[in-house]
C-alpha cells in the first residue's frame, strides 16, 4: 500500500476487534473472518491496535502476527489500512513503529507516552523520533479525551508545523468553538472525529472518522457517510437517532455499571452481528455479557434501520428522536 497524504486519508475507518477466547488467546481465525467482511462493507480503510483493539493487552508476538494478517488482506482487498504501533511507553512504541513501517500502510496511528503527561517540547521531541523511525510512513497521532495529555488545537498546529510526517489526527472533537479553533488544522492534517459526531464534523470541516458507528455495522457506516455527501440534513437527522441510541442503550453500561469503552465497542459488534468477534476482553477487563446484545438488537433495527437496511435503501425525510442527556 503507498503512503497516504493528509488529503487521501478520509472516511470512514473500522477498526479491528479482537476475538478473544475463554483462555484468553486471540482466535486469529475469526480475526481473519472479521477483516473479510470489513473489506467487502464498502469502508474507506481499516485500523489494527487501537483501544478498541486491545493494544496494550498485546505480546510482541502477538502485535506482529496481527499486523501482518492486516497487511496481508488489505493488500490483496486494495483496501488502506493503517497500524497501530501504539504504546504507554515511548522506547516500545518507537520499535513498534520501526516493526509496522516495514508492512508499508498508508499511516501508522501512535499515542503520546503516556505513564506522565509530556510536555509540548516532550511530545515534539517523541513524533520527530517516531517520525524518523516511521522511515516514510507517515503518522497518524490518536489523542483521545482520556489521554493523560489532551492537546488544543493550537498545540495541535504546532504539532503540524513542526512534525511534517504528522498527517492526521484521532481527536474526541468539541463545541463549535473547538471547530472554529481547529480550522488551521483542518487546513493542514486529516482530523478525524467519533463516529457517532461525523456528519456534525463533515459540516465542521473534519475529514472522516475512526468509526464506533462502524463497530455496530461497518456496511451501514459507510452507507452513511456517502449520504453526506449528497444530503447533509438528513446525514444529521440520522447522527441524532444515533446519539440518541448510544445514549439511552449504551452508555449506560459505562456511566453506570463501569464498563470500558472497548466493551461498549465490542458490545456495538455484538448488537450488530455482523462477524463473530463476541464481547469478552482480555483480562482484567470485564466485558459486557453477549444476552445484553441480542437483548438490544431489534431495538437497533427499529430506531437505525439506515445502518442496517440493503444497500439499495432510500432514506426517508422523518423527523429522527431527540438526543436525551
Amino acid at each position: 500500500m503507498h503512503s497516504f497524504s493528509a488529503r487521501e486519508i478520509h472516511g470512514t475507518y473500522a477498526t479491528l476487534l479482537l476475538p478473544i477466547q475463554p483462555d484468553d488467546r486471540i482466535d486469529f481465525g475469526l480475526l481473519a473472518n472479521e477483516l473479510d467482511a470489513i473489506s467487502a462493507s464498502g469502508v474507506h480503510g481499516v485500523y489494527s491496535n487501537g483501544t478498541a483493539g486491545e493494544f496494550y493487552s498485546l505480546s510482541e508476538n502477538e502485535f506482529t502476527r496481527i499486523n501482518e494478517l492486516v497487511a496481508q488482506k488489505c493488500e490483496t482487498a486494495g483496501l488502506p489500512f493503517q497500524l497501530g504501533a501504539s504504546f504507554p511507553t515511548a522506547q516500545l512504541a518507537l520499535e513498534r513503529v520501526r516493526r509496522v513501517a516495514d508492512l508499508h500502510p498508508s499511516a501508522i496511528q501512535i499515542v503520546l507516552p503516556d505513564w506522565y503527561p509530556p510536555s509540548i517540547e516532550e511530545s515534539l521531541a517523541f513524533l520527530d523520533r517516531a517520525a524518523e523511525t516511521a522511515n516514510g510512513i507517515p503518522l497518524v497521532l490518536y489523542n483521545p479525551p482520556h489521554a493523560k495529555r489532551v492537546l488544543t488545537p493550537e498545540e495541535l498546529l504546532t504539532l503540524c508545523e513542526r512534525i511534517p510526517a504528522l498527517v492526521g489526527f484521532k481527536l474526541g472533537a468539541g463545541d463549535d468553538s473547538w471547530y472554529l479553533r481547529m480550522a488551521p488544522v483542518f487546513a493542514r492534517a486529516s482530523v478525524f472525529v467519533p463516529g457517532h459526531a461525523l456528519a456534525t464534523g463533515f459540516r465542521q470541516g473534519a475529514a472522516g472518522s475512526y468509526s464506533n458507528v462502524a463497530c455496530l455495522h461497518p456496511r451501514g457506516a459507510a452507507r452513511w457517510n456517502r449520504l453526506m455527501e449528497t444530503d447533509l440534513e438528513q446525514a444529521l437527522l440520522q447522527e441524532r437517532a444515533i446519539q440518541s441510541f448510544i445514549t439511552r442503550h449504551i452508555l449506560p453500561f459505562r456511566e453506570r455499571l463501569g464498563y470500558s469503552n472497548m466493551a461498549l465497542d465490542k458490545l456495538l459488534a455484538a448488537i450488530g452481528n455482523w462477524a463473530d468477534v463476541g464481547t469478552r476482553l482480555r483480562w482484567p477487563y470485564r466485558g459486557i455479557d453477549q444476552v445484553a446484545a441480542v437483548a438490544v438488537r431489534s431495538v437497533a433495527r427499529r430506531e437505525l434501520p439506515f445502518l442496517f437496511a440493503e444497500e439499495h435503501f432510500s432514506p426517508v425525510a422523518t423527523q429522527a428522536p431527540e438526543v436525551t442527556a
